[in-house]
């Protein structure tokens, strides 16, 4: 393949056909899934309707990174995203610290997705009367386990037989889902003001303070990874130039402003600690409260789908990162090879698919969710360095179509903010985190990769 200066690929192996609306649907879909679906019980019954503040400044942190994100994938619009940013602007090491953990946080971000599926799954056959128990198993395992698996399979399945189908999957997804939300917000939010019946509005904001908000943000930043999937797979976007800024910003605001709402409601329902018993269905709860069966029924479909569509994206961006690093032989050749029937990255979805699979038995959502966050927090930083050195050191191959505003303010405070925020984290999380770093660090030199990838950026 002919490159630039950079080592920038002149031309892409892999076939474009994601447009705007399916880059949109990759970045909302992966979002919605926890923000809405997984997290309303965990953040409400850690700060209360203050939770709903924590949101508002993940999405601010989120637009800081996006803005410097969409400038250089516009640069740069390879598989990859992050990972290929920081080894093309600050070198081998950190593109490798990057890449490593990059596809490490997809892959515990797509198990916590698939765990959230699973449980939907359960609760909807309780709900339906199949099953009796919330200790249901099929085999020798749980019923939530089994089919959280059985989707990360099928999900993969269907990546390899074509990235359209995956779009497919997301645009009908996303828009049904978007349908299930307007409905349920609209009438829980007239609701809770007292235009339908009493308001129900919170005696207090913030009943345990408001030191478990930051903590609370950190939780919750992994509801805002989805505009940095967009950039994984822009070697698949028509028209990039156009295409990932619009839907890497667009996707922000619009998950943004529902999570707010969503928080503000379901925190306005329940007190903390109802809701926290209530786990990861919580907002299933809050429609039973204002919509009865049908409300439930409404938001059990909405939770299938949401937290399907959060991991499919999730392991169509993992594999496309694996690909990326098998291209500058950080990975066994393998991850870059293509099906010469589908044009996909067989054996890299495979590798993602199967391990996310074997993640799920773990059922530690929490701990998996919060590091995921904090390997992203670290590429984001990163990223919002990468952008700075470009700017300064201005490479004649750089000549990015969007360029972000309010440089070098609006990338410094992002790069401050994303590695700010790790340290809010629980202790465990951050140990992970940190082994994850030193590892792809240590694979860097013990596996010759100095050599192969500063050879892959000069060629």
């Amino acid at each position: 393949m002919a490159t630039d200066e950079a080592g920038v690929a002149t031309e892409s192996d892999l076939e474009r056909t994601v447009g705007f609306v399916g880059a949109l649907t990759i970045g909302v879909g992966t979002m919605i899934g926890a923000g809405i679906f997984v997290f309303p019980g965990l953040a409400a019954g850690r700060a209360g309707p203050a939770a709903s503040v924590s949101f508002a400044i993940g999405a601010v942190i989120a637009l800081l990174v996006a803005l410097p994100t969409a400038e250089l994938a516009t640069a740069m619009p390879k598989s990859g995203g992050g990972y290929y940013f920081v080894s093309r602007s600050m070198g081998a090491l950190a593109g490798a610290i990057v890449g490593i953990g990059l596809c490490f946080g997809l892959l515990f971000a797509s198990a916590f997705y698939l765990v959230g599926l699973g449980e939907y799954a359960l609760t909807t056959l309780l709900e339906a009367g199949v099953v009796e128990t919330e200790r249901a198993t099929v085999g020798p395992f749980p019923l939530a386990v089994f089919a959280g698996g059985a989707a990360g399979l099928l999900l993969t399945a269907v990546s390899i037989s074509g990235t359209e189908h995956t779009e497919s999957i997301q645009n009908a997804v996303v828009g049904v889902l978007l349908a299930i939300l307007a409905v349920l917000l609209s009438v829980s939010a007239l609701d809770v003001v007292g235009i339908r019946g009493d308001p129900s509005l919170p005696a207090a904001f913030a009943p345990r303070g408001f030191g478990p908000v930051l903590t609370t943000a950190a939780l919750v930043f992994t509801s805002y990874l989805g505009f940095a999937q967009i950039a994984t797979v822009a070697e698949d976007v028509v028209e990039p130039d156009r295409t990932l800024p619009r839907s890497m910003v667009g996707s922000v605001l619009l998950v943004g402003i529902l999570y707010v709402v969503t928080i503000l409601i379901a925190a306005s329902t329940f007190d903390p600690g109802t809701i926290a018993g209530m786990g990861e269905t919580a907002i299933v709860e809050v429609a039973r409260a204002y919509l009865g069966s049908i409300g439930v029924l409404g938001i059990l479909v909405g939770g299938l789908l949401a937290t399907l569509s959060s991991a499919n994206a999730s392991i169509l961006g993992a594999s496309r990162v694996i690909y990326a690093l098998s291209s500058d032989a950080l990975a066994p050749p393998a991850g870059a090879r293509l099906s010469r029937k589908y044009g996909t990255p067989h054996f890299a979805l495979s590798f993602v698919g199967g391990v996310a699979v074997l993640l799920v038995g773990s059922g530690r959502t929490e701990i998996l969710a919060e590091v995921a966050s904090f390997l992203h927090l670290v590429m984001y930083g990163l990223i919002c360095v990468s952008l700075l050195v470009l700017r300064r050191s201005d490479p004649d191959w750089y000549d990015p179509s969007f360029e972000s505003p309010g440089s070098p303010l609006v990338p410094a405070l992002g790069a401050v903010a994303s590695f700010g925020l790790t340290a809010f984290m629980q202790p465990l999380s951050q140990l992970l985190g940190a082994v994850v770093v030193a590892g792809a660090a240590v694979w860097y030199y013990v596996h010759g990769a100095e050599t192969s990838l500063k050879g892959a950026l000069e060629s």
